[in-house]
């Protein structure tokens, strides 16, 4: 029999569709969930499930519907393909105990994933999905799911369909004025990927000045040419589209449309750390707000200039979005990674792209600036800082080789500048004497070695990922 490969990591489980992620392996976690439902007291609640557009993910969603019914817990199942984070305010608006949602977030179109929301509609914490895998565990290669088919269950009332759209929209509007946003007269353009976000903004915006154009809006499993991640590499269209369209600014969510991605209204695509770098001082100067800023080991140091200049406490944590999300149920203003996700105080303890757009846009309307006016004065205040990203793949059985690479490879300087700091809060970041700094680590979701790096200008961002491959021997 082959080895379990159901493995939450960073956020949930992945897993290549028809060889890990199957029917029967969702059937056993949907089990899972329900039996920690139970052990939990939160079954009499009941639990929302939700998906994205990728390929059969609707279908999963109603195996999985079909077994949490099967033992007595009730189903709140979407009607549609929907975002995560309106999944999971849908949790919250229902009083749900839990939400499974079916989505691979940003892998290529060949991934499927299993994610499990708390009733906070937080990722589940390393506690609650540890008891979820043990279960799994148990559970993995016995035929003992019980399931009841949908159209039975649907009429027995186990599964009842939902919507979870009208409630998210009404809590979106008290957060960010929309009206003012609709009448800003911007040239919006907007590209989903293909994914769960299509048609969100186009609709919140609707009935003003403002003008929504929107590519890569349709269904497609396939993700044609991309991969669903708002980064610079599959968002040539998108970048495109501004420039032939004079657009004031371009607006990408992943597949499931919990990250964000920003292009300048030249064109240019701006970092992920500039975009979370641009959301703190909008909260901190524009809206005048004060609280905790809560970032991961791969973000900016601008954000540590920004809490200097505002009088704000800023913690560093390890990436996944788990590990911010506490933070913002305790009151935090903001917490985000690189990866594009931002979360925010008043909403959920969750990435939310389509806020976060919402929010950057509202910075553009109160201020009067465009994308690469605030990049500017940000830079103003803090520095300038660049950033980029490189993953590569390995072999699997390379992981082991290239930690004893970077371990035993202590390093004094990279590329003649003094590393002042090694921390390996997760990986291993070299923090060096002018500020900049290098990070290599293992990607949490997929067989991949990330390497980071930030400084003052990109030529030396290239240098020091150059430096990082070296260290990795990759």
């Amino acid at each position: 029999m082959k080895d379990n490969p159901i493995k939450f990591g960073t956020d949930g489980w992945r897993g290549i569709i028809a060889d890990d992620f199957t029917f029967g392996n969702v059937r056993i976690c949907a089990h899972a969930v329900a039996d920690y439902l139970k052990e939990a007291k939160l079954a009499e609640k009941g639990l929302v499930i939700g998906y994205d557009t990728r390929f059969a993910s609707e279908d999963f969603a109603s195996a999985a519907a079909e077994v949490v019914a099967a033992t007595g817990i009730k189903v709140y199942l979407c009607r549609v393909a929907n975002p995560t984070p309106v999944i999971s305010y849908g949790t919250v608006a229902l009083n749900a105990g839990g939400a499974i949602v079916i989505t691979a977030s940003h892998n290529p179109a060949t991934w499927n994933g299993f994610k499990y929301k708390s009733e906070n509609g937080a990722s589940a914490s390393d506690k609650i999905t540890a008891i979820i895998e043990d279960t799994v565990s148990r559970l993995y290669g016995k035929d003992s799911t019980a399931r009841i088919p949908l159209e039975e269950a649907l009429k027995k009332g186990l599964v009842e369909l939902t919507d979870p759209l009208p409630s998210y929209i009404e809590h979106i509007s008290k957060l960010v004025n929309l009206d003012e946003i609709r009448n800003s007269g911007l040239t919006i353009i907007v590209d989903p990927m293909y994914g769960a976000g299509s048609g969100y903004l186009k609709n919140l915006l609707s009935g003003g000045s403002v003008k929504v154009v929107e590519i890569n809006s349709e269904r497609n499993p396939q993700f044609p040419g991309i991969q669903p991640e708002p980064i610079a590499a599959n968002l040539e269209k998108l970048i495109s589209k501004v420039r032939e369209q004079n657009g004031s600014i371009g607006i990408a969510t992943d597949g499931d449309a919990d990250r964000l991605g920003i292009v300048d209204e030249t064109g240019k695509f701006m970092s992920t750390v500039q975009v979370f770098s641009l959301l703190t001082y909008y909260l901190l100067e524009v809206r005048g707000e004060r609280g905790l800023i809560v970032k991961t080991i791969n973000t900016s140091v601008m954000m540590d200039r920004l809490a200097d200049i505002y009088g704000v406490e800023i913690i560093e944590k390890p990436i996944g979005f788990k590990h911010i999300a506490p933070y913002l149920e305790d009151d935090a203003l903001i917490g985000g990674e690189e990866s594009g996700g931002y979360g925010f105080r008043g909403h959920l303890p969750e990435r939310d792209g389509i806020l976060a757009a919402l929010y950057f846009l509202d910075l553009m309307v109160k201020t009067g600036k465009t994308p690469s006016q605030l990049l500017n004065h940000l830079f103003s205040l803090t520095g300038t800082h660049h950033y980029n990203r490189i993953d590569v793949h390995f072999p699997p059985d390379e992981h082991d080789n290239i930690i004893n690479r970077v371990k035993s490879n202590p390093v004094d300087k990279i590329n003649g500048i003094k590393v002042e700091t090694l921390n390996t809060m997760d990986g291993f970041k070299y923090i060096m004497a002018d500020g900049c700094w290098l990070l290599i680590r293992f990607s949490g979701t997929e067989p991949l070695l990330r390497i980071y790096a930030e400084s003052s200008t990109p030529q030396k961002v290239e240098k020091l990922l150059k430096a990082g491959r070296r260290l990795a021997g990759v």
